[in-house]
């Protein structure tokens, strides 16, 4: 994350007006994937206590990420956007987050090498505790009761208590954030992310590996030019550090609009519960809650796009979200699945490419991938998460557009969530390592192996 003096050149105010806003304007809207709260008393108790508690970002840290955003949307930076599926207030703990972090820079090391541009580091993390489901309720042995919808809604365990959304539990969520957020910065602050020193990422299981000697003989490439670039020009500070921003799905609204404040010298309103808030495929309603929170905040937003999404309706989300074409605001991160993409995505592109509307197009190869084998375990196959990213590079070069960034659920551990990659993990091996309570996500060697395919690609689509 970065921490720049506000810049001289803030975006101008809107050229056009629309309907009033307010932080909580929302609430006139149907809203979709909200919990129920049974005690209105006690939610706004808790809604009341967040609001007086600090932000969790800044402003100026927010502009300078649309900014960045903007340089992606014109080809000189590609977004690397990663984290967990659902994070847990169990995993804020410093190994667990040291550990996703070294997975983001190793492979934002990768792209720089191979893609010989900036990488835009996002973290799906410092909030992602809110998780959109299929159904409101879950029937285990014939008892019913609410789904989980993540820490930061209701606990994962099959109770009557445990799956009662409670309200404070948003003031365990903003906490456990802003404890993620300052171990981050202080380990990027602290030279976490010094090139210098490259060898310190690596998390030793990497080693069984096919692809550490390569991963290797890369390090050894970087670290060479780096001390040429230095024997010639003396030591360079921006090596030592690297900017780091975070992001989550802006879902539970109540949370949300705690969080959102207006701020000095700066017009309009934040949302600083996160840098980078998107919109779920499943609320993505026009006239729903979530685009009209959305649509009011300075932030630099994204909106997932999936197979079902009409062209009209995208065209409509554009204008709605980014009425003034502001540059490095929207983002569309298309998650159509393998055996979906080559039919929905064209479409979509050509729909963008007639509103003359600036976007960065990302690729979220994960969700539309997500299947249930034999034994009703959720996994997903590295090989159909390589074909859709395979497959957007393609398609995006043959529109004329351009694949701009992947969105990746991945982590640091070693885990066994997803079937194949360098390794083979096959069925049996689920068991041994499955720790995600949501979605399967993949596991270190899995992302480094997503990483080199990134650069490959690229190259064989210009």
């Amino acid at each position: 994350m970065t921490n720049p003096e506000i810049s001289a050149r803030a975006p101008l105010r809107p050229v056009r007006e629309s309907r009033p806003w307010k932080a909580d304007t929302w609430q006139a809207m149907p809203a979709a994937q909200l919990p129920h709260y049974e005690d209105a008393a006690e939610l706004q108790s808790a809604m009341r206590q967040l609001e007086s508690l600090p932000p969790l970002v800044t402003s100026w840290e927010v502009l300078a990420l649309k900014q960045l955003l903007a340089d992606a949307q014109a080809g000189k930076r590609f977004l690397l956007q990663g984290g967990d599926c659902a994070e847990t207030f169990a995993d804020c703990n410093n190994e667990v987050i040291a550990n996703r972090l070294k997975v983001l820079l190793q492979m934002s090391l990768v792209l720089v090498h191979g893609l010989r541009m900036p990488i835009l580091r996002v973290g799906r993390f410092a909030g992602q505790y809110a998780k959109p489901r299929s159904a409101d309720t879950e029937i285990i042995d014939g008892v019913t009761l609410p789904v989980y919808r993540g820490d930061l809604v209701n606990g994962p365990e099959f109770t009557p208590a445990a799956r009662r959304a409670d309200p404070k539990r948003m003031l365990e969520g903003h906490a456990r954030s802003g404890m993620t957020m300052n171990f981050v910065r202080a380990l990027i602050d602290g030279g976490f992310a010094d090139l210098h020193h490259p060898e310190y990422w690596n998390l030793a299981w990497v080693e069984r590996s096919p692809l550490a000697a390569e991963y290797r003989h890369m390090v050894e490439g970087i670290s060479g030019a780096m001390h040429f670039m230095e024997t010639l020009a003396g030591p360079i500070a921006s090596f030592q550090r690297a900017d780091f921003y975070t992001s989550h799905e802006a879902l539970l609204l109540p949370y949300e609009q705690t969080m959102t404040r207006q701020v000095p010298r700066q017009w309009g309103w934040f949302d600083l519960s996160t840098h980078f808030p998107w919109i779920g495929m499943r609320t993505a309603a026009l006239d729903g809650a979530h685009v009209e929170f959305c649509r009011g905040i300075r932030n630099p937003i994204a909106v997932k796009v999936g197979p079902a999404m009409h062209t009209d309706q995208l065209q409509q989300l554009i204008e709605v979200l980014n009425p003034d074409d502001e540059p490095g605001r929207l983002t569309l991160i298309h998650r159509m699945g393998a055996g979906g993409i080559g039919q929905h995505l064209p479409r979509l592109i050509e729909a963008v490419k007639a509103t003359g509307r600036r976007v960065l197009w990302v690729c979220d190869p994960m969700h539309g991938n997500t299947e249930k084998v034999g034994n009703g375990v959720k996994t997903r196959r590295f090989a159909n998460i390589r074909s859709e990213l395979e497959q957007a590079f393609d398609i995006h070069a043959a529109a004329g557009s351009q694949l701009g960034g992947a969105h990746l659920e991945l982590t640091g551990e070693d885990v066994t969530e997803c079937l194949g990659g360098a390794s083979g993990l096959s069925e049996a091996d689920l068991g041994r390592a499955y720790k995600s309570t949501v979605d399967p996500r993949l596991n270190y060697e899995q992302s480094l192996e997503l990483a080199m395919l990134i650069v490959r690609k690229s190259g064989q689509a210009k």
